[in-house]
């Protein structure tokens, strides 16, 4: 229960999210609060505030309101279709203006730019997904794609997609990306397999593979800079 029982109109003008907002700024906010303008109404027994903070503590922040579907967002008290949907764009919104900054970047010049692209999307999910970020020359960002789902060793990671795609993106230089669902993002020796097997297949179109990158919950794992990739 919140500071207030009362509706949020009744709270003092000081207190109130969007006021705040107005006189302060969104980072003066909090998480809950953002998150009650968003929602903009309660429960019923609870303010649409109150109601962002048993969502915030029961799934764990934010993060954990992310890694939920639609369906298990509407079944708490409160929370129907339009709300679950409202909170689901928004935590899109989110992640497609941190890729957007991202781009911004002229070139790619580290794993750690590549990283800051593709974590969020990437971190939490409970499957294996298998990325291909395509650059030019010059190590600029054409496109991010995902071209398998599952384990590597299930989906079979080919090379013979990842070089069609560079084909016809007239890229030059390419960095191979998955997530190990586990969140340890040390490779595998499969993971180690089927890298030298791409890395040697788009050799001989004259396509480089600058890196491969796993993603872990928090971390992630880079083979160039550990010296086990080379071009």
């Amino acid at each position: 229960m919140g500071k207030y029982n009362t509706k949020i109109p009744d709270w003092p003008e000081d207190e109130r999210p969007r006021e705040r907002m107005l006189n302060h700024g969104p980072e003066a906010l909090s998480e809950a609060e953002l998150l009650g303008i968003l929602l903009r109404t309660g429960n019923g027994k609870n303010t649409s505030v109150d109601l962002a903070r048993l969502l915030l503590k029961k799934f764990e922040g934010l993060r954990g309101l992310d890694q939920k579907p639609v369906n298990v967002l509407c079944e708490e008290k409160g929370i129907g279709l339009a709300k679950a949907c409202q909170i689901k764009a928004a935590l899109e919104i989110a992640k497609r203006l941190v890729q957007q900054q991202s781009r911004v970047r002229e070139r790619i010049s580290s794993s750690e730019d590549v990283y800051k692209l593709v974590h969020l999307r990437m971190r939490d999910l409970g499957r294996e997904e298998f990325r291909v970020v395509f650059l030019s020359r010059r190590n600029e960002i054409i496109a991010d794609k995902v071209l398998f789902e599952g384990s590597l060793v299930e989906s079979v990671a080919s090379p013979r997609e990842i070089i069609l795609n560079a084909v016809q993106l007239a890229a030059a230089n390419v960095i191979l990306l998955h997530n190990h669902p586990s969140g340890n993002p040390y490779p595998s020796n499969e993971d180690k397999n089927i890298t030298q097997k791409i890395v040697k297949a788009c050799k001989f179109v004259e396509i480089a593979v600058l890196d491969h990158i796993i993603i872990g919950k928090d971390s992630y794992f880079s083979f160039a800079d550990k010296g086990l990739i080379s071009s």
